[in-house]
Order: structure tokens, then sequence, then C-alpha cells
């Protein structure tokens, strides 16, 4: 009996000897698992937080994105409104310019068409004055009156001739102006 109730303590003993080392072990634990979860529980907040900013940022990013496309697009709207201006300003100079280029054209024709008349006018009248030289005395009145008629009528060719020769000049003048015009209207990046 003696032995058996030894032999019981000494069990009850280890039992709680036992009993101690689990409880000392679960306290550990208690406390581990508590700085875990202190340690989880500001993962957590600091998480939360992150979350918080990236929203923040995301938003702030789609307006900084939104802002930045409105501002791309209306630079693209004066850019085109700005070439499409140039352009018709360039065809309304190219118009002008083909239409005093046809004016030139059509001077120099008329010009060169009155130079001959002159000429011709010219032939004429040496040839009808030589012949009347050789007419008879009785009619030198006559061929007076009919030279000086030709002499008005030559002057007046004359004149015809010099208001030509200024009109081309005048349009030779707006000729160079337009082509200056038109190369300063090419050396401008928009328009190329």
């Amino acid at each position: 009996g003696v032995f058996l109730y030894n032999h019981l303590q000494q069990k009850v003993r280890n039992a709680e000897a036992l009993a101690q080392k689990y409880k000392q072990q679960q306290e550990a634990l208690s406390a581990q698992l508590q700085v875990v979860y202190e340690h989880r529980s500001r993962l957590e907040r600091s998480l939360q937080k992150e979350r918080g900013e990236h929203k923040k940022t995301k938003e702030d990013f789609l307006v900084y994105k939104l802002e930045a496309q409105e501002a791309l697009n209306k630079e693209k709207q004066d850019s085109m409104n700005r070439y499409g201006a140039l352009s018709s300003q360039h065809k309304i100079l190219k118009n002008q310019h083909d239409d005093v280029k046809k004016q030139l054209l059509d001077l120099q024709l008329q010009h060169n068409s009155l130079k001959l008349e002159h000429r011709k006018s010219l032939e004429s009248h040496s040839q009808k004055f030589a012949q009347l030289q050789q007419e008879k005395d009785s009619e030198v009145t006559n061929l007076q009156d009919t030279v000086f008629k030709l002499r008005e009528e030559s002057k007046l060719l004359r004149k015809a001739h010099q208001e030509v020769h200024s009109q081309l000049l005048s349009a030779q003048a707006q000729m160079e102006e337009f082509r200056q015009l038109k190369e300063a209207l090419q050396k401008m990046p928009g328009l190329r």
C-alpha cells in the first residue's frame, strides 16, 4: 500500500510538473500569440492605410490623365484650326498668284502684239511717206496733212506701248511680291 501510495504520489508530482510545464508553454504561446495578433493588427492597419493611399493616388492619376488628355485634345484642335487657317490662306494666295501670273501673261501678249503693230505701223508709215514723196508736186499739201496724221497716230501708239510697258513692270513687281510671300509661307513649319 505504501509502495502504491508512493508510486501514485510520484505520478501526481510528475503530472503536476508536466502540467506546470504545459502551463508555462501555454503562457509562452499566449504571449507569442499576443505579439503575433498585435503584429497582424499593425500590418492590417498599415495595409488599410496603403490601400487608402493607393486609392487616392489612383484617383489623382486618373484626374491628371483626364486633364492631360483634355489639354492634349485642345492643343490638337488649336493646331488643326491654325493649320486650316494657314491652308486656306495659302490657297487664296496661290489663286491670287495664278491670277497675277495669268494677267502678266496677257499683258506680255498684249505688249508683244502692240509692239508688232507699232513696228508694222512704222513700216507702213515709212512706205507711205516714201510713196507720197514721189507723187506729184500738186499733192504736197495733202501729203503734209497725211504725214501729220500719221505722226499723231504713231505718238498714240507709243503712248499705248509705254502704258502697256508700265503695266508689265507693275505686274512683274506684284508677281515678285507674291513669290516672296509664297517662300515665307513655305518656311512656316505648320504649313510644311
